[in-house]
């Protein structure tokens, strides 16, 4: 049997375990759990059309089950041939990646290759670095570009303005000694999608919605999206892959250049059971369905 007639969850699973003891404990960050990307995707419900960037993107997790959506509609609806090159000129032309490490980001282009290619437009640079820069080492990456962002940032980490020039050149950053690189993901988020149809997924820590010394970074969110979603996670949504920070999934459009919003409602759950549990095993209860099927419902307005 072709490798490539296994699904993407064989080859998934088996490229994740033999992986695991390099991603063991440091390296944990590198992987999003699986049940938080597939229910960030249908959440965003990629189309073959659209341009899909993931910033952070480790071992390629949201790239590559962004491709598997693609490619699962193709071989609905399209015979054999049409559907293989309908997802893959999705794979090769769709999907783009940076990674700052570059040990991950040629694991990511591994990964992507074993599951059919993609790997294309993968690069290992700093995302925060001046975007001028990122496009001059690949001509794909370009500010108010990209149609969805889906990433899992960073937290913690900070960026100081005597290691790093380009922390002035951001609004969360102006006349800041240092800022949390999550903070200053979010505005590089905004930056890279496009203005009015561009939306994102990513997971923030929760001090980010509630910290009240924070208040200016929801300001900012607010000023630039419409807020979507927020789903708050589980404690334990990422302590067995080394980070036991309260995170959420917030969901957001960026707006059009002039455009106001006057009150609006905001879709909002909390997900306690994930599809796994804290020591990383599989739990049976699985909020995730339920509340895309309430999202759903919120979206027709009911």
């Amino acid at each position: 049997m072709a490798i490539n007639k296994i699904d993407l969850d064989t080859k998934g699973v088996a490229f994740e375990r033999f992986m695991q003891d390099f991603f063991k404990g440091k390296m944990g960050q590198f992987f999003t759990p699986r049940p938080i990307v597939e229910f960030a995707i249908k959440m965003l419900n990629p189309e073959r059309t659209d341009l899909i960037l993931d910033p952070a993107c480790g071992s390629g997790g949201f790239l590559l089950n962004a491709m598997d959506l693609v490619k699962k509609f193709a071989e609905e609806n399209y015979d054999d041939r049409e559907a293989w090159e309908h997802w893959h000129n999705f794979a090769m032309n769709n999907l783009y990646g940076i990674e700052i490490n570059d040990q991950i980001a040629r694991v990511c282009k591994m990964n992507m290759i074993i599951h059919d290619d993609g790997h294309t437009n993968v690069i290992s640079t700093d995302s925060l670095r001046d975007i001028k820069e990122i496009t001059d080492i690949h001509k794909g990456f370009k500010k108010d570009y990209f149609d969805i962002i889906l990433t899992n940032p960073p937290f913690g980490a900070t960026v100081k303005s005597t290691e790093k020039n380009y922390l002035e050149k951001y609004e969360l950053g102006k006349g800041k000694k240092n800022q949390k690189t999550e903070i200053m993901f979010i505005e590089r988020c905004i930056e890279f999608v496009k203005p009015k149809t561009g939306r994102i997924g990513i997971v923030l820590p929760d001090g980010i919605l509630t910290n009240s010394s924070l208040q200016y970074v929801r300001n900012f969110i607010m000023e630039k999206c419409q807020i979507l979603a927020v789903v708050s996670l589980p404690q334990f949504a990422f302590t067995h892959y080394g980070a036991g920070v309260k995170s959420s999934l917030v969901f957001l459009r960026r707006k059009g250049e002039n455009e106001k919003l006057t009150k609006y409602p905001i879709f909002m759950a909390i997900a306690e059971h994930i599809g796994y549990d804290a020591t990383g095993r599989e739990d049976p209860a699985n909020d995730f369905d339920g509340i895309y099927e309430e999202y759903i419902k919120f979206l027709k307005g009911k």
